[in-house]
């Protein structure tokens, strides 16, 4: 009987453990991206996520991205980039939190078509990331592939579905896969603000996450020709 009772208790234990993590609860991601037109072809990329395990609270990841992108014909452009991560890998409820640094340099390609209403945006990219894992650093190499389609529902309403893999240029190949669904609403030609769905998978596990995003595209052609 008392190995039984033991038993059960570690069996609670385990599952109390397995149940206070992030892939149980349901994340919230808070976005905002920017495409800063400078010149006819050239524009700069501004991005800023604040992630959570939870909603405003459970701190996973701060994630800011900058880079110029080059429009070399209508429908193509190409960009380079940096970005700088910190990111916490455990729960809250577990005392050893991990705080990951990463500095990443990204080479993108980003080619968009029209099929009847319908926009389709592929995006390729290659990363060299730079990690701190606070006890020791490491260099990794990765690859991704979006592919983005754009259904405007009226002039104001439009659904945007994505589906991203992300692999790594070394072992253990498979990095994760982006599943997301989400609606937008054109506020102005340059504003648009947007809510989805994120169903992300790695190996093992999965989580679910609430989008919630903010794009804005100003024009600065005008400021730098006064200039």
């Amino acid at each position: 009987m008392k190995k039984i009772f033991t038993l059960c208790l570690l069996f609670c234990m385990a599952n109390v453990s397995a149940q206070e993590t992030g892939q149980h609860h349901t994340g919230f991601w808070y976005q905002y991206f920017g495409n800063n037109r400078v010149t006819e072809k050239m524009s700069v990329l501004t991005e800023a996520q604040l992630r959570y395990f939870e909603q405003s609270k459970n701190f996973q990841e701060l994630v800011l991205r900058t880079g110029v992108n080059y429009s070399f014909a209508n429908n193509a452009s190409i960009t380079l980039g940096y970005a700088y991560l910190s990111t916490d890998d455990t729960f809250e409820e577990f005392p050893d939190e991990d705080k990951i640094r990463e500095h990443r340099i990204f080479e993108q390609l980003t080619l968009r078509q029209k099929i009847w209403e319908v926009y389709l945006e592929h995006r390729y990219r290659l990363e060299q990331r730079f990690i701190d894992f606070e006890d020791q650093k490491d260099t990794q190499h990765r690859a991704r592939y979006r592919v983005q389609l754009t259904l405007p529902l009226t002039n104001t309403f439009f659904v945007n579905l994505s589906e991203e893999v992300m692999l790594n240029l070394q072992d253990d190949i498979f990095n994760q896969n982006r599943l997301y669904a989400g609606l937008g609403v054109r506020v102005t030609d340059n504003l648009n603000v947007e809510a989805g769905f994120l169903k992300t998978h790695f190996y093992g596990a999965n989580y679910d996450r609430i989008l919630l995003g903010v794009t804005y595209n100003p024009d600065l052609r005008g400021v730098f020709k006064k200039k």
